[in-house]
C-alpha cells in the first residue's frame, strides 16, 4: 500500500475554484482503483495552502493511473479546469508507507 501526499500552494482568492476541481479528481482516482482519502482545504493558518492524500495497492498500481490517466478525457477535463481557472501555483507530490502492528 502506497499513500500519496500532494501539497498544493493555491491562490488564495481562488479557493472555491481549487474545491471544485478537487471535487473532480475523487471519482477519478477511485475509478483507476484508488482510494481517495480527501482533500483539505485552508482553514486556520496560511491560507495558501492545501493537502490531498490518496491511497494505491501498489507504487505500481499508481503508476498505471498516472499512466492511464494522462489519456482519460475526464481527468484531462479536470487538468483544463485547473489550467483554465489558474487556482494551483504549485505542487509538490511526495509517497508514504504505513505501518501497522
Amino acid at each position: 500500500m502506497i499513500t500519496c501526499y500532494v501539497r498544493y500552494v493555491i491562490d488564495p482568492k481562488k479557493i472555491k475554484e481549487f474545491e471544485v476541481y478537487a471535487k473532480m479528481w475523487i471519482p477519478l482516482v477511485e475509478k483507476f482503483g484508488g482510494q481517495h482519502n480527501g482533500y483539505y482545504l485552508p482553514s486556520e493558518g496560511a491560507n495558501n495552502i492545501a493537502l490531498c492524500l490518496f491511497t494505491f495497492p501498489s507504487l505500481a498500481a499508481y503508476e498505471e493511473y498516472r499512466t492511464t490517466s494522462v489519456n482519460d478525457p475526464e481527468c484531462q477535463a479536470a487538468f483544463k479546469y485547473a489550467e483554465d481557472v489558474d487556482c494551483v501555483i504549485s505542487y509538490e507530490r511526495s509517497f508514504f508507507r504505513p505501518v501497522f502492528e
